[in-house]
């Protein structure tokens, strides 16, 4: 009798075992990834997250990136001690790597230069994109699409 319960257990143990694996395994539905041209990078962007961190509340980087002529506008308040967004335009260039992937990279209007870093596009949905430095690859930029740019002119 007593081998039975035992057997019966086991039994009994197994199946919740396996019962809750089956729950636990469950697939979630993925986002189809896009491939990284200047089609898909196009649209209007908020920078939602830099390395791990929400963005602090007031403060805000908006990248609007059209595809013909590559070029872009940020709007941001990051080295702004006011309300009104300081308006950066540009061009950006998309390359490929063999082995990084699809990098972006840009220079400002008005003779500022070049960005201060390259950026492997690691990531883009139709509603989402990370951007991870080529120099630092433990640091990364989350972007989520919005419908449109509260602080644009």
């Amino acid at each position: 009798m007593n081998k039975i319960t035992k057997l019966l257990t086991l039994a009994l143990l197994s199946f919740a075992a396996l019962s809750c694996d089956k729950v636990i395994i469950t697939e979630q539905p993925q986002e189809e990834l896009l491939e990284v041209n200047a089609n898909n990078l196009s649209g209007k962007w908020q920078l939602f997250e830099w390395d791990g961190n929400v963005l602090a509340e007031g403060t805000y980087v908006y990248l609007d990136i059209v595809r013909n002529g590559q070029t872009y506008t940020m709007y941001q308040n990051m080295d702004s001690f006011s309300n009104v967004p300081h308006v950066i335009t540009g061009k950006y260039t998309l390359t490929t790597d063999p082995e990084l992937g699809t990098i972006i990279r840009g220079s400002y209007d008005h003779d500022n230069g070049e960005w201060a870093d390259r950026y492997i596009v690691k990531t883009l949905t139709a509603d989402k994109m990370i951007w991870v430095p080529v120099t630092n690859s433990t640091s990364y930029q989350i972007f989520h699409k919005v419908k449109d740019i509260p602080v644009a002119e």
